[in-house]
């Protein structure tokens, strides 16, 4: 029998499971109702019907599944010996006739994961559930124990109390740098938070410090700020730069002599269509751009309208100058997901086609999602409520501003790469962005090579209201709000320098 993508059965045959109802070694059934969450290969995480009971089962596949599995029930052991609110683990088992094994955990009735609960809350209702995790990573601390595997995901909130997950990712603190080691951790939750939030640290670290035991420090602080910048750093490039270049969760990749595509998860385009980018690109109703270095058009594929950008090769020069590097393609589809985990706006990106001779690149294709809105110029150029106006700058400031903090450089902010979708700005054309955080010459000349990019970035924008001076000083005024009236004007001066 056929099994359909994306149906329950389709989920479960990937990890080798044939039925929704599972017999386990002691006797029980397990009927798996959704699944939760996968690790391909070792475990899916599933909401399931146990002894009439709503449950969730860890459900571990693959030679080692005894092993994962011993190790998660330890680390809920843990917690559980020192108080630390975790879901009361009912079973543990083993599979019956198989090689799996199940932790099968109670449900914790209206509770979300903290991920979850960021995205429905406002600023203060956020801070005060960042405060909560803070206490329960200091509780943590105060035991000896360290949750190593530090993800929103990894908590559940219920009103006031926050209950740990993953007990898998659950260590016994070693003495061994210990300050350090909990110092790290806590900028490891930080990082999780949008960059806007670290406003909050200075009070979060007093919190955690008062928690904790630990004795409040400028330079220990000023330590756990540096470290949750380059946490967040780090853990966006590894998967902007490298995870989505391969096979996972998210993206499936095709590699062969002649060619490279990775296409997003969700995005049940055909093959034959990626080979025929060329043919959609020739349409002229669909063309928007047809010039040397690239060609645009808007398209249908697989029933989504899309964004089909080509990057042309001018000539043989041109075309050895770009077979070793990354294609501009490439690129796009990186920092495409890299915003979208720092959780700045930007198209969904769907695919990434490159033709190549075996190593060299050749021309590339990048595919996302159709944006139906004005760009930036078009909005201000239109009738408009003033205070819809005034949002707008003041959204598009706090832009700029998250972009500093990210110490991101986007290289090309004319009007048509910003648009205004639902009084929000969405970046597009990314091939030109960079990510800044350090630099192989040292991390001040990193920085001071960062602003004056970003500098270049604010002065390029404010040139598209030369002309209109009522959005030009409405801009300048909310980006003054943002970073303050001193510090965007110092950047002015460093843009036009």
């Amino acid at each position: 029998m056929t099994v359909q993508p994306g149906t329950l059965q389709h989920r479960l045959h990937a990890f080798g499971i044939s039925a929704a109802l599972l017999r386990l070694s002691d006797g029980s059934q397990l009927e798996i109702l959704e699944v939760v969450r996968t690790v391909p290969g070792k475990r899916l995480v599933c909401r399931c019907m146990w002894n009439a009971l709503c449950v969730y089962a860890k459900i571990f596949v693959g030679h080692d599944a005894r092993r994962y599995a011993g190790r998660d029930e330890h680390g809920v052991m843990l917690l559980q010996d020192v108080g630390i609110k975790t879901p009361p683990l009912l079973c543990a088992a083993g599979l019956a006739g198989g090689q799996g094994r199940v932790l099968v955990f109670a449900e914790v009735a209206d509770a979300l994961n903290a991920e979850q609960a960021c995205l429905v809350m406002d600023a203060d209702a956020k801070f005060r559930l960042a405060s909560l995790l803070v206490k329960a990573v200091a509780h943590h601390h105060r035991n000896k124990l360290l949750q190593t595997d530090l993800y929103l995901k990894n908590f559940l909130v219920k009103h006031d109390e926050v209950y740990t997950l993953d007990g898998d990712g659950i260590r016994a603190l070693s003495p061994l740098f210990q300050k350090r080691r909990q110092l790290y951790n806590l900028a490891t939750l930080f990082s999780k938070f949008d960059a806007l939030d670290d406003a909050w640290i200075k009070v979060l670290y007093a919190e955690y410090c008062v928690q904790s035991g630990m004795v409040q420090s400028a330079a220990d602080e000023a330590r756990v700020c540096y470290w949750t910048q380059k946490i967040r750093h780090q853990v966006a490039s590894g998967y902007a730069d490298k995870k989505v270049f391969r096979s996972c969760t998210d993206v499936k990749v095709v590699q062969g002599f002649s060619s490279f595509k990775a296409v997003a998860a969700g995005f049940d385009v055909e093959n034959d269509a990626l080979a025929s980018l060329d043919l959609l690109l020739a349409e002229p109703q669909a063309n928007i751009k047809n010039g040397n270095t690239c060609t645009v058009a808007q398209a249908v594929l697989a029933g989504r309208q899309v964004i089909i950008k080509r990057y042309n090769i001018k000539g043989f020069w041109h075309g050895l100058s770009r077979a070793l590097r990354r294609s501009r393609a490439a690129q796009s589809w990186a920092n495409a997901h890299r915003l979208l985990m720092l959780n700045v706006a930007t198209p969904k990106p769907l695919a990434l086609v490159e033709e190549r001779i075996g190593f060299l690149r050749r021309r590339a294709y990048f595919l996302s999602e159709y944006i139906d809105a004005p760009d930036v110029k078009q909005y201000f150029a239109k009738p408009a409520a003033v205070a819809d106006k005034k949002a707008v700058a003041r959204n598009l400031a706090m832009l700029f501003y998250k972009l500093y903090l990210l110490k991101i450089s986007h290289g090309d902010c004319k009007a048509s790469n910003i648009k205004i979708l639902g009084l929000q700005p969405v970046l597009i054309d990314l091939d030109a962005m960079q990510a800044n955080f350090a630099c192989w010459l040292g991390y001040w000349f990193g920085d001071w090579r960062f602003k004056r990019q970003h500098a270049k970035d604010l002065v390029r924008f404010m040139q598209n209201w030369e002309d209109d001076m009522e959005t030009r000083h409405l801009l300048r005024h909310a980006l003054q709000q943002a970073y303050s009236k001193d510090a965007v004007e110092a950047l002015f001066r460093a843009g036009i320098a």
